[in-house]
């Protein structure tokens, strides 16, 4: 009869539960690295011959993973914080590109540079229509001195806008019609119609004050009943 490993009666002899319980630390320290723990490392009591090969081998490998997980992470973080900082200035930009001053007591005013297409008019329209809601605006200056070039969609824009404006109760008022682009909007046929306009800012601003003067005057009148 053949007998067991270790003896007659079974027992495992001392090698071999050595063999065995540095075989489960293997097992035990590479199902911590599944579970993407890359600190751990196998600490066997046999450092010598094939198995202690082994050992010294997977620890090598642990390092190397262990530093590229850090490398990868120190990467995914500074990509983060760039992207935020990217963030942060488009927002910045966004807002320089759009900027709305309360110039007065209910009077907001948009001043306009270089090129108004699609997305920076929506963009414009927006931050306006926000900034009326939240200083409960009664009149708007777009000031457009800042823009040499007028042509039939850039003046469409603004039409769109002021009509906007309109429906949350306020006022739309043009300022800095020069005369380059007076000239432009009778040669294109385009009417600002419903646009009050005014050649300077403080033009603009003046005539806001007055009307805000006016109806002031006229909430306060008494009202006469008929007899």
């Amino acid at each position: 009869m053949t007998e067991a490993p270790g003896g007659s009666h079974g027992q495992m002899s001392d090698v071999e539960l050595e063999f065995y319980s540095n075989l489960s630390e293997v097992l035990m320290t590479l199902a911590d690295v599944a579970s993407e723990d890359y600190s751990v490392r196998i600490t066997a009591s046999e450092t010598t011959g094939p198995f202690g090969a082994l050992v010294t081998g997977l620890n090598e490998m642990l390092d190397v993973l262990e530093s590229a997980h850090t490398k990868s992470r120190e990467y995914q973080r500074e990509l983060e914080e760039k992207l935020g900082t990217i963030d942060r200035q488009r927002a910045a930009i966004r807002e320089m590109s759009t900027p709305v001053i309360q110039v007065w007591d209910g009077v907001l005013c948009l001043p306009v540079v270089g090129i108004l297409d699609s997305m920076r008019s929506s963009e414009m329209t927006d931050a306006l229509l926000s900034a009326i809601g939240e200083h409960k605006a009664r009149f708007v200056i777009v000031d457009i001195t800042g823009i040499e070039v007028m042509d039939t969609a850039t003046a469409d824009h603004f039409i769109r806008m002021a009509k906007a404006v309109s429906l949350l109760g306020a006022e739309c008022v043009l300022s800095g019609i020069g005369p380059s682009i007076a000239q432009t909007l009778v040669h294109l046929g385009t009417l600002l119609d419903g646009l009050q306009s005014h050649r300077t800012l403080r033009d603009a601003l003046q005539y806001c004050v007055n009307q805000q003067r006016r109806n002031e005057r006229l909430m306060m009148a008494p009202r006469q009943h008929p007899h």
